[in-house]
């Protein structure tokens, strides 16, 4: 493989910094959550197509991508637009705070996908960290149950938000081997598109009448933690693993909680504080100390290593 042109880890922290925008950017907007997903993925197609006509090959790449890479692509940009709508329809019961810190559950899910998919077996300190993480979103959505039901169905769409988010990650560890970053970006970006639009299509959301500010916002999500954030992360999957990147986005809700707290008045409750605790140190626990040994190699499961 060869080397990378720019550090993965310090692209991997600026992608950290600027995807703690995105749910900011997501309370500011008054359109659907659905709508503000759309228009993030779309005007993110749109500031990437440029690119095509400054990088050699890329074309050619396009039209040489087998059936499996357009299909596995396709699955990848479906569990992103999931994502997406997910984690943004939480955001409309549950605080800033919450709805971050349980989508960034992803270690905790993709440890558990490699287990049961790629054979991996996970050390006793894994599993108590494992747990402890569990135990720390089971904190967060107790203190939210006392707030009203509403915020512990955001939790739960949070929760499913970082499900589907890992799926998009492991996917994308499997392509960018063979792929570059750009035509995998594009090939994820338009096929998410393609799937926001047939939802917005069946839940009957408009696409136009929303107010000028809306409009500034999807373009700053598409800029910021998409391009600046996803885009990066698309790029370092080809040199790190899922599970070193979803760890690394534990650090999202740091910034996204520090933001929500100057830009929109939010307070960290108590039980927030004491869960993203206890769920940043069971994950930290799962990763420092986890241990992995292979079963039987199989081609597929070589193909997801780094």
């Amino acid at each position: 493989m060869e080397k990378p042109t720019f550090p993965p880890y310090l692209a991997l922290f600026i992608g950290v910094a600027a995807v703690s925008t995105s749910a900011i950017f997501v309370k500011l907007a008054s359109a659907p959550p659905a709508i503000i997903a759309t228009y993030r993925l779309i005007f993110s197609v749109l500031l990437t197509l440029p690119f095509l006509f400054f990088t050699k090959g890329v074309f050619q790449e396009i039209r040489r991508l087998q059936w499996q890479q357009w299909a596995w692509g396709s699955l990848s940009g479906a569990f992103l637009a999931s994502h997406f709508v997910l984690w943004f329809e939480s955001l409309n019961y549950t605080s800033v705070a919450s709805s971050t810190v349980l989508v960034t559950l992803q270690p905790l899910f993709a440890f558990i996908g490699g287990y049961f998919f790629f054979k991996e077996r996970v050390n006793i300190i894994g599993i108590l960290g494992g747990l402890l993480a569990i135990g720390g979103s089971c904190v967060i959505g107790w203190g939210d149950l006392q707030v009203g039901g509403k915020a512990l169905f955001g939790d739960i769409l949070a929760l499913l938000g970082a499900l589907t988010v890992t799926a998009y990650w492991l996917i994308g560890q499997h392509i960018r081997r063979d792929v570059s970053m750009l035509t995998y970006t594009l090939l994820v970006y338009s096929t998410s598109s393609f799937f926001l639009l047939l939802y917005d299509g069946f839940m009957g959301y408009p696409l136009q009448g929303y107010p000028a500010s809306d409009w500034g916002w999807f373009f700053c999500l598409a800029l910021i933690p998409t391009l600046l954030g996803h885009t990066i992360f698309n790029w370092v999957i080809k040199w790190l693993n899922t599970s070193t990147i979803s760890m690394s986005i534990l650090g999202e809700p740091v910034g996204t909680s520090i933001l929500a707290y100057f830009i929109l008045g939010e307070k960290v409750t108590l039980p927030q504080y004491l869960g993203g605790a206890i769920i940043l140190s069971g994950i930290y626990l799962f990763i420092r100390f986890n241990s992995h040994s292979k079963g039987e190699e199989t081609d597929e499961s070589a193909t997801y290593e780094t």
